[in-house]
């Protein structure tokens, strides 16, 4: 059981002060009852919420993340590539599932999936500073002046300047941290400093991993999870 209000605004039909004025109004009828007050229990699997006689379309709020293999588009929809929604579960397929930033068509790794279209902007959003891990395999050579340099901020080809970011070398590669979303933005990042990018994965957003899922699956967070993608973290290298 949930409140009427939270339902209403994660349907994304009113917020939560507009679902209180409407109920003042007498404009929300639970099973065919008006509402008193917005914070009365209901069943948003079971109950039949109308505002101004028309029914609301609940939908239940998803935050999932996604192993992406190489091969498909971050997209909804592609009338030549698979795309990641061929990866979701059968289940998960009606409930209007959205990817959260893109990874290009040949980099795997943790992709957000949601259909709360609030919590992907948080995440996307620069100013929110929501970290991004890669890691990558390069040809050319990393160089101890290259640490300084993505953290005073590459400036692209195009003449676009990156955000402070952090690299390191790990195993046979590096690692790469970002904090924005530009197009392509590690493998130009990379090239800038003459690296060039030949197998890009992200591991981490947040504060959460892949762990063990495997490659093409897909998993639904936990609440205190997702309170892990918005973790303000200390420096992490």
């Amino acid at each position: 059981m949930e409140r009427l209000d939270k339902v209403i605004s994660e349907s994304g039909r009113l917020s939560r002060s507009e679902c209180k004025r409407y109920v003042k109004q007498k404009r929300i009828k639970v099973d065919g009852v008006t509402a008193k007050t917005s914070d009365m229990k209901v069943d948003k699997e079971l109950a039949d919420i109308r505002i101004d006689g028309e029914r609301l379309n609940v939908k239940r709020r998803v935050v999932a993340i996604l192993n992406k293999p190489s091969g498909y588009v971050t997209s909804t929809e592609d009338p030549r590539d698979r795309t990641v929604m061929d990866l979701i579960p059968e289940e998960y397929r009606h409930l209007g599932l959205f990817p959260v930033g893109r990874l290009d068509k040949e980099t795997e790794g943790l992709l957000v999936m949601t259909n709360d279209g609030d919590l992907a902007h948080r995440l996307i959003t620069p100013k929110n500073g929501v970290r991004k891990v890669y890691f990558a395999l390069f040809e050319g050579k990393f160089e101890q002046d290259d640490i300084k340099a993505f953290r005073d901020g590459i400036v692209l080809k195009d003449g676009q300047k990156c955000l402070p970011a952090d690299i390191c070398s790990y195993k046979e590669g590096c690692l790469i941290l970002v904090r924005e979303g530009k197009y392509h933005q590690v493998r130009r990042m990379m090239a800038a400093r003459k690296m060039k990018v030949t197998y890009l994965e992200r591991v981490m957003e947040g504060d959460i991993s892949l762990h063990s899922l495997e490659r093409g699956c897909f998993r639904v967070l936990s609440d205190e999870e997702e309170i892990l993608l918005f973790k303000e973290e200390k420096p992490w290298f």
